[in-house]
C-alpha cells in the first residue's frame, strides 16, 4: 500500500504543512498540490466543494506525493466512509466534544474488527494499492477537531480513545466558544491558553496536534511549541494575496507616457 507520508513524517519527530482548499477546481488543486506541500486539506465544511469536485480534487493531487486530506462536514458516517473510498489518507472531523464523539469518528474510520466501516473503497483501490484493505487501518490518519468548551471539558476523555490519531484545532471557533473575537493567529489570551493546554495534554497522551493559522510566522511559532501539523492559509486566501500585491505594484507605479510618432 501507498505510504501515508503524514505518519512517517511525525515518526521523524518532524511537522508537516498543510496547505487548504476551498476552490471546487481539479486545476487548482494539482497547482497546489505542485508547489510542495506536504498535504492538502479539501475543505467540504465551510468551503463551496461539493462530493464531486472532491473526487476530481483528490484526483489531482494524486499527480504529486501530496497527502490528500479531507475535512468533512460533520460527525456523520456516510460523509466519513465516502471520503475515505475516494481515496483521502485522512479525514479531519469537525466538532468533535465528548469521548462518545471521538469513539464514533474512530469506529466509522476503521475497517472491522477495530471499527465499522463499510466495505467499499472505490477510487481508494487506485490510489493506495490493491492491498489496501489489509493496511487502510494503520495507514488511514483520523483528526478530532478540538473547538468548544465542550470538548474541553472533555478532553483527556477524548485523546484516549483508542485508534485516535490526532486533533486539530480551530481557533476560530473555539474563540468564539470561550466568548472572545475569532482569530486564526493574534488570539485572546483565554484561546492561546485553551491552545497550550490541548497541544501539551495531546502530546501527553501520544497523539499529533494540529492547528490552522493564517500567516507563516504563527504556523512557524507554533511548530517549535510542539504542533506537528500547520495549516497555512488556503487556495482562495493566497490567490487573494497574490492578486492584491500586483495590483498594489501597478496602482502606486507612475504612469507610463505613451511614446508619440510622426509619420
Amino acid at each position: 500500500m501507498r505510504e501515508n507520508r503524514l505518519r512517517t513524517l511525525w515518526k521523524s519527530g518532524g511537522a508537516a504543512v498543510n496547505g487548504w482548499l476551498a476552490i471546487p477546481n481539479g486545476f487548482s488543486a494539482e497547482t497546489m498540490a505542485h508547489q510542495g506541500w506536504d498535504s492538502l486539506t479539501i475543505d467540504l465544511q465551510h468551503g463551496v466543494v461539493d462530493y464531486q469536485a472532491m473526487v476530481g480534487m483528490l484526483q489531482a493531487i494524486s499527480t504529486t506525493d501530496t497527502v490528500p486530506v479531507v475535512r468533512v462536514p460533520w460527525l456523520e458516517p456516510g460523509a466519513l466512509m465516502k471520503a475515505l473510498d475516494a481515496g483521502a489518507y485522512g479525514v479531519i472531523c469537525p466538532m468533535v466534544n465528548t469521548r462518545e464523539d471521538a469513539q464514533r469518528l474512530v469506529a466509522w474510520t476503521h475497517y472491522a474488527p477495530r471499527g465499522t466501516r463499510s466495505f467499499g473503497p472505490v477510487r481508494a483501490l487506485l490510489y493506495g494499492g490493491a492491498d489496501y484493505p489489509q493496511h487502510a487501518n494503520d495507514t488511514i490518519v483520523s483528526f478530532a477537531m478540538i473547538e468548544t468548551a465542550q470538548a474541553l471539558d472533555n478532553l483527556d476523555a477524548i485523546l484516549s480513545v483508542e485508534g485516535l490519531d490526532a486533533v486539530y484545532i480551530g481557533p476560530s471557533d473555539l474563540s468564539l466558544a470561550l466568548g472572545c473575537r475569532p482569530a486564526f493567529d493574534d488570539v485572546d489570551p483565554p484561546v492561546e491558553q485553551a491552545i497550550d493546554h490541548i497541544l501539551a495534554r495531546a502530546k501527553a497522551h501520544g497523539l499529533v496536534a494540529g492547528i490552522h493559522n493564517g500567516r507563516p510566522d504563527v504556523a512557524l511559532a507554533r511548530i517549535a511549541k510542539g504542533f506537528q501539523f500547520v495549516t497555512v492559509s488556503s487556495d482562495a486566501r493566497l490567490m487573494a494575496a497574490g492578486a492584491q500585491q500586483t495590483l498594489a505594484a501597478m496602482r502606486t507605479a507612475p504612469a507610463a507616457t505613451p511614446s508619440s510618432s510622426t509619420y
